[in-house]
């Protein structure tokens, strides 16, 4: 009797292998492509992206894999915590992550990070060392990663980011924010505090300049180290000095004390987050209990909050919420998604794994996705932005309405317009 509910058992499960679909079972019995993913997991912009990597991962393998000339190949992913993000913790560490994938990990492209634009710069070259398509996905928005390609194109052909960075966010998106608020409200006193990072430092000192060649009256820019948990001091400068814009960059989570300190103080200035990653999030809100409220954030990429910015968005935020019980957190989502995306899409077109092919591939990407169009600038190797989805990479900069994120900017995605909270008055 045993011997024959064994011999059962195994038809069982014969059986049940025979009725999975080829391309499936081709793609699991396949070599995996390693995806490694160097990432600050303890910050919002580590641990969101590795979501999304996960979540386009699970898609793609569990449609068949990656085709790869005449073969299917299943996705894995790796992820080392590079704690980039952390205070004090020094560049170095994040290298060492980085060459422990390249190395131990034997990573087959790099995806994700490093997340600090200090670290990502340094790691530069010893990704091009190994020949690895790599493609940033989230935190580091410095310009001079884009730059540094187009100075080097031999060297770092291979490196790519799929998100935005800051001079095309403050020229292209903040400033035609500021300008559309300062036109509805009248107003034209702006305040900045930002964190001392080189993106949030070079980001705030370019929205002065600018905004003040527009005619603002624009304070001296207070600078806070990572980490700082008490603002209040900041905060009463620009209310003595009647500042009627509080421009904040800063990755740091800290940001939700700030929000909570300029409410209690009633401080009359609009909180616009070119850079506000606690603001971000959808547990904002909660945790502020509400005090959160008419503060603006730039998510950087469409999908990153709930819009309708291509057929693709909603779709993403639906199954990023059914997987992980939330929706897109913030910044560095839905580009890590689109990433993995992207990938496929240039190893099936290359129908190859060499890298020189594969660089000839993400060059001529044209790829329709969840934040709009998807294509590489040439000489820079950044995804080409635009206020158009149709046309680019299309941003996002919503403010929180009532216990929601409803995006405000820019016009071609908004599903709501810009509020004053009520202890600020138009032209005050």
């Amino acid at each position: 009797m045993k011997k024959m509910l064994a011999r059962l058992s195994l038809l069982t499960v014969l059986g049940a292998c025979l009725l999975l679909p080829l391309s499936g079972r081709a793609a699991q019995a396949a070599e995996p492509i390693v995806l490694g993913c160097p990432l600050s997991t303890a910050f919002l912009y580590g641990w969101d992206a590795e979501r999304g990597i996960k979540l386009a991962v699970s898609e793609i393998n569990a449609a068949g894999g990656v085709k790869v000339g005449n073969e299917k190949r299943p996705f894995s992913v790796e992820v080392i915590d590079t704690r980039d993000l952390e205070p004090g913790v020094p560049v170095s560490e994040a290298l060492l992550g980085v060459e422990k994938l390249l190395l131990e990990k034997k990573a087959d492209f790099i995806v994700g990070g490093p997340i600090r634009s200090e670290a990502a710069l340094a790691a530069m070259p010893l990704i091009a060392k190994y020949k690895k398509i790599s493609i940033l996905t989230s935190g580091s928005l410095t310009p001079k990663y884009g730059e540094t390609v187009a100075e080097h194109p031999d060297q770092f052909k291979y490196l790519y980011r799929i998100s935005g960075e800051a001079k095309w966010m403050v020229t292209g998106e903040i400033i035609p924010c500021l300008e559309h608020i300062g036109q509805k409200y009248k107003l034209d006193r702006l305040a900045i505090m930002v964190q001392d990072v080189a993106h949030a430092r070079a980001g705030g000192g370019i929205i002065a300049k600018v905004m003040a060649g527009k005619g603002w009256k624009v304070l001296p820019m207070e600078v806070y180290p990572t980490g700082a948990t008490d603002f209040s001091l900041g905060l009463s400068k620009a209310k003595n000095a009647g500042a009627q814009v509080l421009l904040i960059w800063m990755d740091m989570p800290e940001t939700s004390i700030l929000l909570k300190q300029w409410n209690d103080m009633k401080i009359p200035a609009l909180p616009f987050g070119s850079i506000i990653s606690a603001a971000e999030q959808p547990s904002f809100w909660k945790a502020t209990e509400g005090k959160g409220e008419y503060c603006l954030a730039n998510v950087v990429n469409a999908g990153n909050a709930p819009s309708q910015a291509t057929p693709w968005t909603m779709k993403f935020v639906d199954a990023y919420k059914k997987m992980w019980g939330v929706e897109p957190e913030g910044y560095g989502t839905s580009s890590s998604y689109m990433a993995v995306y992207t990938l496929k899409d240039a190893i099936e077109r290359a129908g190859s794994m060499d890298p020189d092919k594969l660089v000839a591939a993400m060059k001529s990407t044209d790829l329709m996705g969840v934040y709009g169009r998807i294509k590489f600038d040439p000489k820079t190797n950044q995804v080409i932005p635009s206020l158009d989805p149709e046309q680019g990479a299309v941003g996002t900069i919503f403010q929180w309405q009532a216990g929601k994120r409803v995006v405000v900017f820019p016009p071609k995605i908004a599903t709501g317009d810009i509020l004053l909270p009520p202890w600020m008055k138009a032209g005050q």
